[in-house]
C-alpha cells in the first residue's frame, strides 16, 4: 500500500476514534440504556475492522 493511501486510512481511523470518544463523553453511566451501549459496541467493532483492514493492506 502506498504511503498517501495508508495516511488516508489512518486519518479516517483517527476521525472515527474521535467520534467514538465524543459519543462516550455524552453518555451518562447511571442512565445509559441498552441502545446506547449497543451503539458503543458497534462503534468499537467498526474501529476494529478498520484496524484489521489497515494491517492487512500494510502486509501486501
Amino acid at each position: 500500500m502506498d504511503k498517501p493511501q495508508m495516511n488516508g486510512h489512518v486519518e479516517g481511523l483517527k476521525s472515527r476514534l474521535h467520534q467514538f470518544l465524543e459519543t462516550l463523553d455524552t453518555i451518562e453511566p447511571e442512565t445509559a440504556d441498552l441502545q446506547e451501549i449497543d451503539r458503543l459496541i458497534s462503534m468499537v467493532d467498526e474501529l476494529e475492522e478498520q484496524v484489521e483492514k489497515i494491517k492487512s493492506d500494510k502486509k501486501q
